[in-house]
């Protein structure tokens, strides 16, 4: 646990500098800027969730993101954004974790991946999304995690990173595929990003990618559970 506080205190020390540092360092083409947000700084990110990982399980967890939240909010209002970044990511993710204590089984789980994409694209088209990135861009700063690059900052919305919490905890609560989870998801995150520079859009779904990412990682093991709880009532009534 000791080498886990370690990475996780260097990792976050390092992005603190990357984006006290990456304003002064000039500015970068479009899609080197992409690149480095798709496949270097959200990878980083999200490396906090996996390290960190194993305090899913604390039972202090609500308490945890209630002082994250805090932290947060106070970094903000004195004028810390670097900082405020950092503590609104890691509370969004504890936030996420304390969210799947509620799913008593894997098939919930599932039943969220499922419809959420839908959800989300309704909502970046033409829903409560659209309309905050359209006609309220300091909300959605403060309801997102800024990606710095030389010259430019690439936004994720809050709920992303809740279920990507949300779907990583899910791979290692219920025994599935944790590290291949969380490179799926990635990999689903930076491909939306590149098909939104693309297609030349104001943004794009993340969840559709995310979910995908984890019921692909898992798709084997999820449909052999799923078989066999529809056998087991026709085995139990069989026996009856």
């Amino acid at each position: 646990m000791v080498g886990r506080a370690s990475a996780l205190l260097a990792l976050a020390a390092a992005l603190v500098g990357w984006f006290e540092l990456s304003p002064h360092l000039g500015g970068l083409a479009l899609w080197p800027s992409v690149l480095v947000v798709s496949f270097a700084l959200m990878p980083a990110f999200f490396a906090l969730s996996w390290i960190a990982l194993p305090l899913r399980q604390n039972r202090r967890l609500v308490a945890i993101c209630a002082a994250l939240v805090a932290l947060a909010l106070l970094l903000s209002l004195i004028n810390a954004p670097v900082f405020s970044n950092i503590a609104k990511f890691a509370a969004v993710t504890t936030a996420g974790w304390a969210f799947l204590t509620l799913f008593e089984s894997v098939s919930w789980v599932v039943t969220v991946a499922l419809i959420i994409p839908f959800v989300d694209a309704y909502s970046v088209w033409r829903g409560p999304t659209h309309a905050i990135t359209t006609g309220h861009p300091a909300v959605f700063s403060t309801l997102s995690i800024a990606f710095v690059t030389p010259g430019g900052v690439a936004r994720l919305g809050l709920p992303d990173v809740l279920f990507f919490s949300v779907f990583l905890a899910a791979s290692a609560r219920f025994a599935l595929r944790p590290a291949a989870t969380w490179v799926a998801m990635m990999i689903g995150l930076g491909l939306t990003m590149v098909l939104t520079t693309i297609w030349a859009t104001n943004g794009l779904p993340a969840l559709p990618g995310i979910s995908l990412g984890f019921l692909v990682a898992n798709a084997d093991l999820l449909w052999r559970r799923r078989t066999r709880a529809g056998a087991q009532p026709r085995a139990e009534a069989s026996s009856g």
